[in-house]
């Protein structure tokens, strides 16, 4: 297009809406062991979810995937849903709670705006629980540009916020 188009900064993601194979299971993992509520339901074919008491920040549905196997990993589609905590203290709770479940992660990195914890919810799609440094201590490149990388996280540094 030649008028060149810039989203508002207030934009935010909305909600993701993900296909699953088996509502209860994944309602187990993201209400059971993640702390969403369940603000609406659909029968046994979908549910909506969130924090706070918005109307859904994730909904699931069986309409298509009733029963089908894990997403394969070597395929397109989505890649993780990112789920952002308020503090690190809220991270390391969880991260906490994953341990307490012996629930696997399949990464922890800290990316130097942020730290998060990567896991895969039941069928196999991606989840991504983070939460982001303040914007006063990002670094920046010479041109401008976030300065952001791959980096272990220490998972012992993160559970001393929890002491």
């Amino acid at each position: 297009m030649s008028d060149p188009y810039i989203i508002p900064s207030q934009t935010r993601i909305g909600h993701v809406h993900l296909k699953v194979a088996d509502l209860e299971r994944s309602l187990a993992f993201y209400k059971g062991l993640l702390g969403f509520q369940l603000t609406t339901r659909y029968g046994t074919q979908a549910a909506f979810i969130s924090a706070g008491g918005y109307h859904h920040h994730i909904g699931l549905n069986t309409w298509h995937s009733k029963n089908m196997p894990k997403s394969r990993v070597n395929s397109v589609g989505l890649f993780h849903t990112a789920i952002l905590y308020p503090t690190r203290k809220d991270l390391a709770y969880i991260y906490n709670r994953l341990l307490s479940a012996d629930y696997p992660l399949t990464g922890a990195s800290n990316h130097g705006v942020s730290e998060a914890l990567y896991l895969d919810d039941p069928d196999g799609n991606g989840v991504e629980l983070y939460w982001d440094r303040p914007k006063q201590f990002w670094n920046y490149n010479a041109d401008g540009s976030i300065q952001m990388f791959t980096k272990r996280l220490n998972l012992g540094n993160l559970l001393e916020e929890l002491d």
